[in-house]
C-alpha cells in the first residue's frame, strides 16, 4: 500500500531536516491542493483571465495569481516567521516564534491557464534565526535551503519534494484528499536527447548557447552524432517534472535584451528550489558559467540564467561558456548583464572539437 505524505514523514521520524520542516511542508501541501481545486474550477468560478494588477516584475497578474497566493499565505503565516512570495513586492510577517521562512511562486506558468496547459507551485523552506532582518532572512544562498519541491497541477496534482537526500513524487488522491507516494526516488540521466528552450528569442541569445543549439539541432550528421527532441511548454514546473521523469536539460538563458539580460527567472522563488531538485536527483543546474546554488542572493526578486538538469549535458553547455569567455570576448559589462560583441567566432564543429576532444 502507497504512503500518504504524512505517514511517509511519519516512516522517516529520524530524519532530523524533514522532521523540522514537516509541520510547514504539510502546510504548503494543504495549499497546493486547494489552489489546485481553485485552477480546476476557475472558468465554472468565473476566476479565469487577468486580474487587471501587475506584480513587482511588471507582469499582468491572471486572478488565479492572486487568489493562489492568498491560499498559500492563508495556510502557513502561522507556520513560518516570514513568507516572500514572486507576486509580492516585500515580505510577509508570520509567526515571530518560528523558526522557518518560505519562499514561494504561487503560481508558475499562469500565462497557460485559458489554454488549459499545465501550471504549478513552486516553493522553498529555510531555517530562520532570531535576530535579523526579515528579508535577510530570505536571502541565503540555495545551498542553504532545508526543503524543495512544486506542486504540477495537470492530469494529475502532484507534489514533489525533496530534503537534499532524493526526490519524492506523491499524487493527489481526491476520494482521501491525501498526497500519496507514487514516484519514489526520482532520478535523472546523466545524459539527455531532449532539450527545452524558447527558440525564438534565438537572434537574442549568447553565442555559446546559440552554439549549443546548433549543434543539437544537427543532430546524428553534426559533431553530437545523435539525434534531439526539442520541448517548450512556457511553464517551469511543466518542463522540470518531465526532465525528473524522463531526462533532457531546460535552458532559460540571459540575453541581450534589457529586461533579460540577466536572465528571466527568478532565484529565490524558481532557481534554486528547482536547483535543489534537480541536484537531489542526480542533476545539475547553472547559470552557464557558475552553480546556481552557489549564488549569494542580494535582492528578492533577483533574476538569474537557468540552465539544470542531465548532469553530462549541463557540463557539456557550460564547457561552451568556457570556451566561449576566451574565443568569443563575452564579458560582462558595466551593468551587470551580458556583452555579446564576437570577434568571428570559430565554426560549431570546430568549437565543439576544440572543448570535448
Amino acid at each position: 500500500m502507497s504512503l500518504s505524505l504524512n505517514e511517509y514523514i511519519w516512516q522517516h521520524r529520524s530524519d532530523a531536516s524533514l522532521q523540522r520542516v514537516a509541520p510547514l511542508l504539510l502546510g504548503v501541501a494543504q495549499a497546493c491542493s486547494q489552489i489546485a481545486s481553485a485552477v480546476r474550477n476557475a472558468a465554472l468560478n468565473h476566476a479565469s483571465g487577468a486580474a487587471g494588477t501587475d506584480n513587482i516584475q511588471g507582469e499582468a497578474q491572471q486572478k488565479l495569481d492572486v487568489i493562489s497566493n492568498d491560499i498559500m499565505v492563508a495556510a502557513t503565516q502561522e507556520l513560518a516567521r516570514v513568507l516572500a512570495s514572486e507576486e509580492v513586492e516585500q515580505v510577509i510577517a508570520g509567526n515571530p516564534t518560528a523558526d522557518l521562512a518560505l519562499v514561494f511562486d504561487p503560481l508558475d506558468g499562469s500565462s497557460n491557464l485559458d489554454v488549459n496547459i499545465s501550471v504549478g507551485t513552486i516553493f522553498s523552506i529555510l531555517s530562520a534565526p532570531q535576530g535579523g532582518s526579515d528579508e535577510a532572512v530570505c536571502l541565503q544562498s540555495g545551498t542553504r535551503q532545508l526543503c524543495a519541491g512544486y506542486a504540477l497541477y495537470g492530469p494529475a496534482t502532484m507534489l514533489v519534494i525533496t530534503t537534499g537526500m532524493g526526490v519524492n513524487g506523491f499524487t493527489y488522491q481526491e476520494e482521501t484528499g491525501l498526497f500519496v507516494l507514487t514516484h519514489p526516488d526520482l532520478r535523472i540521466a546523466p545524459q539527455a536527447q531532449e532539450f527545452a528552450i524558447n527558440a525564438s528569442n534565438q537572434r537574442h541569445w549568447e553565442q555559446p548557447i546559440q552554439a549549443y543549439i546548433a549543434d543539437c539541432l544537427e543532430g546524428r550528421d553534426g559533431v553530437r552524432e545523435r539525434d534531439f527532441n526539442m520541448r517548450w511548454v512556457a511553464s517551469m514546473v511543466a518542463e522540470v517534472h518531465r526532465i525528473l521523469l524522463r531526462g533532457g536539460v531546460f535552458l532559460y538563458p540571459a540575453d541581450s535584451r534589457a529586461k533579460t539580460r540577466n536572465g528571466k527567472l527568478r532565484l529565490l522563488y524558481e532557481a534554486n528550489p528547482m536547483a535543489m531538485l534537480v541536484e537531489a536527483a542526480g542533476g545539475a543546474a547553472s547559470t552557464g558559467q557558475m552553480r546556481l546554488l552557489a549564488i549569494e542572493p542580494t535582492e528578492l526578486h533577483q533574476r538569474v540564467p537557468v540552465i539544470l538538469g542531465a548532469k553530462d549535458e549541463v557540463a557539456l553547455i557550460e564547457g561552451y561558456f568556457n570556451q566561449g569567455n576566451s574565443k568569443y570576448g563575452l564579458a560582462a559589462d558595466t551593468s551587470g548583464g551580458i556583452s555579446m560583441r564576437q570577434a568571428h567566432p570559430p565554426s560549431h564543429q570546430t568549437l565543439f572539437e576544440t572543448i570535448f576532444n
